[in-house]
Formats: structure tokens, C-alpha cells, sequence
């Protein structure tokens, strides 16, 4: 596919770019605007050049095909999954079920799955927790999880019950999600933000991310969780503005996804991140890519991944190609020249990869001091991160990561 990376060569050259690639820049520190509207300036006068960026040796290429519905070809090495087993697996299987809660792992067949609970190659053992039930009211192509237009009432006392068993493990950082809940009058965004200020209340040094639906565009839902007290605000937009209609649920779209995240930087306190994701190999073109990063930027969102799309089963959305590790490399420098402050993008990222450690890298040393915890926490290693999820939040497999010895001492993402 190297006419892929000419035509994203040509989509670079010639687009509005804050960047200027080479290894020398993306070592140096960036210098962000400090409203939206400086960004957006900048956005739209300053013209790079990219060459660095868009050169391939010879043998590097945009993707790999999959072949055809009668013919289809193996998946590449780097898409391989580990089968489930080991002792770590036993183990976390073990205590989510004594816990009764639910994961996003098994309900979204995620890819991940192999890898993550049995430890891989890092032995880094990981599993993903759901609390407000396992049933969406919206019905996204890509999406494994269960829907109905009724699904069961949330748990009134679930906000407490997961603080208090949250904060008795003593942990440092946790992302919260959920699936579409259309059939409650506030979308869910009650609960969500009743389960930070209670973990909050528990834990006030806890840092919390919030992976929200689009609440219908709902400006009232935005404000109430954008303003409980999170640290990190994330939305996914999932795919380009070009695919939405035939990838997300037909209640979803661009506009709405990135004016969520726009009115969560509007309401949350300073210092607070907003953060999204976009899968690759959904059918979309290096220049779709391109200007729908520029878009998020514009609307002044911190952090970006980009994973590549896998399809839970048959009935699913097909994959249209394999993207290349090279080319997601490629994106991630991109991104960090744009100006977010942190891009993870790989073919098994997905949208809360690496979570305690993005949040940390993205900080910038001059601002630690404006920040809701201790100056000396972006220099330490966090001694346990944990994802919860409160469903599936519309991406085949996001993920917490634990280490287990004896009792549960690190866990990381």
C-alpha cells in the first residue's frame, strides 16, 4: 500500500499543520496556546513541512489487506492474540467473579483479552472491570456488547459500593465508563458523577478519568460530570467525521462527539485533560485521518490514541485493512507535533492504554504546581492504577492493567 502513504505525503504537505517533524522537535518541549482561539490561529496560518514525517524506507508500507469475504487472508504478526491461561488469568478471573462485577474484556471479545490476563510479555497481568450493567440502548457496527432499547434500571448503590471497594484497595487512578444509556433521563451522567465524588470523598488524591457517552449533545449532562471533580475527560469519537454514519449508531456524529468535548474544557476546573480516540482500518483514507486530528486539536482536546479496529464476530462490521505499526508511528509523531500533549497509537491501543502514564507525561513540569495533587506526583511512579469500566463504551477492548503477588501491589496501565 505505498500509494497510501503518497497520497497521506500529499494530504500533509499541503494541510495546516502546526508541525515541523524531526527528531529535534519532538524532543523539545511544546509550547501550547492558551485559549482555543490562538490554537485555531495557529491551526490555520502556520504551514509545515513534513518530509520527515511522510519518508518510508522502501520496505515500509500503509497496510495490509485482508483479503476477501471468500478468501480471506491471515491477520499479520503484529495482530496476533495470546490464547487465555496462566496463573495471573486464574487469578483475576477469580476475584472479579468473588467481586461480582462484570468485564468489558469478555462481553466485548476483546483481542486483548490473552495478553492481558495472563500477563504477556511484560507480565503485566490486566483486566477490565464493568460496574451500571452490561446492556447498551445503542447499536454501533464495530461494538460487541448486548443492546436494548430497556435495559435493566442502574444499581442506586452501585456509586458507593464501587468507592468503597475501589478505595479499600488503595488505589491512585481510575478510569470510569459506560455504554449508551438513552432510556435514563440524564443519559447516566448522575451516576457518573456521583461515583467520582464519592471516590473522591474516599480517596481525594485519587486521580479520575471519566470515558463518557455523547449524552445526546446534552449540555446539562456534560456540565454535571465534567464538574465532579475528575481529573481527565474523555470522549471517543471513535472514527473519521467521513464514517460515522455507517460505523457509530445513527444517534452518534461528529458534531456532537467533538462539541462534548468542547464543553467539557468549558466547564471542567483548570488543569483538567480531555481526552478521545479514533479506530484505524474502519475504511478511512491517511488525508480523513489527517484532518480529523486537526479538528479535535482545534477543539482544544489534550491527549489522542488510534488503535486498530478489530471485528468481535461475523455479524460485525468488516475489517478493510490491517494498518501497518510504521504508520501508526507515523500518526503518533504527527499528533505530538499538532500540539496534543500526549498521542498513544499502535494496533492494540486502545482508548484507556497506558492511562496513569499518558496523564502523567502530559503534564507539563511549569504546571504541576496548578494541578489537584502533590507537585512531587509527576515524578513518581504510581503505586496502583486500576480501570474501571462501567461497560463497553462503544471500542472492542479498553483495559486496566494489575500485578498480582500474593495481595495486589502494583498496578499499572
Amino acid at each position: 500500500m505505498h500509494s497510501r502513504f503518497k497520497s497521506l505525503s500529499r494530504t500533509l504537505t499541503n494541510s495546516n499543520l502546526l508541525c515541523s517533524i524531526s527528531s529535534r522537535t519532538i524532543s523539545s518541549q511544546i509550547q501550547h496556546p492558551q485559549t482555543l482561539t490562538e490554537l485555531r490561529h495557529r491551526l490555520a496560518t502556520e504551514s509545515p513541512t513534513l518530509n520527515d514525517f511522510i519518508s518510508l524506507s522502501s520496505d515500509e508500507e500503509y497496510s495490509v489487506e485482508v483479503g476477501t469475504k471468500k478468501k480471506p487472508l491471515p491477520k499479520p504478526k503484529w495482530m496476533k492474540e495470546s490464547i487465555p491461561g496462566g496463573d495471573k488469568y486464574t487469578h483475576i478471573k477469580k476475584k472479579l467473579r468473588e467481586l461480582k462485577l462484570h468485564t468489558v474484556c469478555e462481553e466485548a471479545k476483546c483481542p486483548n483479552l490473552g495478553e492481558c490476563w495472563s500477563g504477556g510479555e511484560t507480565g503485566t497481568a490486566t483486566a477490565t472491570i464493568m460496574i451500571l450493567g452490561d446492556t447498551c440502548t445503542r447499536g454501533c457496527r464495530f461494538c460487541n456488547v448486548k443492546t436494548s432499547r430497556t435495559p435493566p434500571p442502574p444499581d442506586p448503590n452501585e456509586p458507593s459500593n464501587v468507592a468503597e471497594a475501589i478505595a479499600s484497595w488503595g488505589l491512585d487512578y481510575v478510569v470510569i465508563t459506560s455504554v449508551d444509556r438513552d432510556d435514563l433521563s440524564d443519559q447516566g451522567s448522575g451516576h457518573f458523577a456521583e461515583t467520582v465524588q464519592k471516590l473522591k470523598i474516599l480517596k481525594p488524591n485519587m486521580l479520575i478519568e471519566a470515558l463518557v457517552p455523547d449524552f445526546r449533545g446534552d449540555a446539562s449532562c456534560v456540565e454535571k460530570v465534567a464538574k465532579s471533580g475528575l481529573d481527565v475527560f474523555a470522549h471517543n469519537i471513535e472514527t473519521v467525521e467521513e464514517l460515522q454514519g455507517s460505523v457509530r449508531d445513527h444517534r452518534a456524529n461528529f458534531k456532537q462527539s467533538l462539541d462534548v468535548l468542547m464543553k467539557a474544557k468549558e466547564y471542567a476546573p483548570a488543569g483538567t485533560l480531555t481526552k478521545t480516540s479514533i479506530m484505524l482500518g474502519c475504511g478511512e483514507t491517511p488525508d480523513q485521518v489527517v484532518n480529523t486530528m486537526e479538528k479535535v486539536r482545534a477543539a482544544g482536546v489534550d491527549v489522542m490514541t488510534f488503535g486498530q479496529y478489530m471485528r468481535p464476530s461475523k455479524r460485525h462490521m468488516a475489517v478493510s485493512e490491517y494498518i501497518t505499526p510504521q504508520a501508526f508511528e507515523k500518526y503518533r509523531l504527527l499528533g505530538m507535533e499538532m500540539g496534543f500533549r500526549y498521542v498513544a497509537s499502535g494496533p492494540m491501543v486502545r482508548s484507556s492504554y497506558k492511562a496513569g502514564e499518558f496523564y502523567i507525561k502530559s503534564l507539563n513540569p511549569d504546571n504541576v504546581e496548578e494541578q489537584k495533587w502533590p507537585k512531587d506526583l509527576a515524578s513518581q511512579n504510581f503505586s496502583l492504577l486500576l480501570v474501571i469500566h462501567t461497560a463497553a463504551a462503544c471500542l472492542p477492548a479498553i483495559y486496566c492493567n494489575y500485578v498480582h503477588d500474593g495481595d495486589i501491589k502494583l498496578i499499572t496501565m
